[in-house]
């Protein structure tokens, strides 16, 4: 078995962990995730959870936690949308937003002082989420906004779907391409993983440590194990989600470790396989 397909053999001082595919699917946990976390804290490493899903606060998502099994702050958890107005207050402070997105975002960005417009021609930026309220009129006010306005767009986050226990819900990338579809343009920023924008949100909420101390664990190639090559963490596939062992062999992106579930992250634990 090659280095990228075996399980971690080391601890590290910090774990980011996905959410949705890895710590839980739906409504329940995943098998040995409860355990395997309360294993790393009482092991001293520092443990957050992170996530693309926008459709929840950080709040929501801690208690939700909790409900599981897994005691968790609000502080422990960092959404897109926390990346989202870590890069807005960079490039567009004070700006006028349109937002494509469900209540909890809007609220997010009025409660950071930004004004939240429905008028396209107010607009400084168009903000595109998951949106289950996604509809024509929606479309059409971002597509004047940034179309015949001239306002810029930016994403919470890059997911073609959400997973769920009964197959998945189309996420902010469709959105987004129906955006840039009638628009011609393309998003300046997509805030979430695996931007830079969520590295640094993720690593301040770990205090500060360095990214080779880090292991971010979920189940997409395409943001989880992307994010962390990019940025120099060790990068831990899980199997329990979106992505299957064939999807792994057909994909370009090698992470550095991978496992079934959490119950093989940490090394030498009589619950994983041996993959020898």
């Amino acid at each position: 078995m090659t280095a990228a397909l075996a399980a971690p053999d080391r601890l590290f001082a910090g774990y980011a962990l996905d959410l949705d595919g890895t710590v839980y699917l739906g409504d329940a946990a995943l098998p040995g995730a409860v355990d395997a976390i309360r294993r790393l804290r009482e092991l001293g490493c520092g443990v957050v959870f992170v996530t693309n899903k926008p459709l929840e606060t950080a709040a929501g998502y801690a208690a939700k936690l909790v409900r599981l099994g897994v005691p968790c702050r609000a502080s422990d958890v960092v959404t897109a949308t926390d990346a989202l107005l870590g890069y807005l207050a960079a490039r567009h402070p004070g700006s006028r937003i349109l937002a494509v997105a469900e209540p909890t975002v809007q609220s997010a960005l009025r409660d950071a002082g930004y004004q939240v417009t429905g008028d396209p021609a107010e607009a400084d930026v168009v903000v595109v989420s998951f949106d289950r309220t996604f509809d024509y009129a929606k479309l059409t006010a971002a597509y004047r906004a940034v179309r015949l306005h001239g306002a810029a767009l930016v994403a919470t986050n890059p997911d073609p779907y959400c997973p769920t226990p009964d197959g998945g819900l189309p996420d902010c990338a469709a959105m987004l391409a129906a955006v840039e579809a009638c628009t011609g343009a393309r998003a300046e920023a997509v805030a979430g993983k695996p931007s830079e924008h969520m590295v640094r949100a993720v690593l301040d909420r770990l205090g500060g440590l360095a990214p080779s101390d880090t292991a971010m664990v979920g189940d997409r190639l395409t943001t989880d194990v992307a994010m962390a090559e990019m940025t120099g963490m060790a990068s831990v596939l899980v199997l329990s989600g979106t992505t299957g062992r064939g999807d792994l062999e057909r994909s370009g992106i090698r992470p550095r470790y991978v496992v079934d579930d959490l119950t093989q992250l940490l090394p030498y634990s009589p619950a994983r396989n041996d993959r020898g």
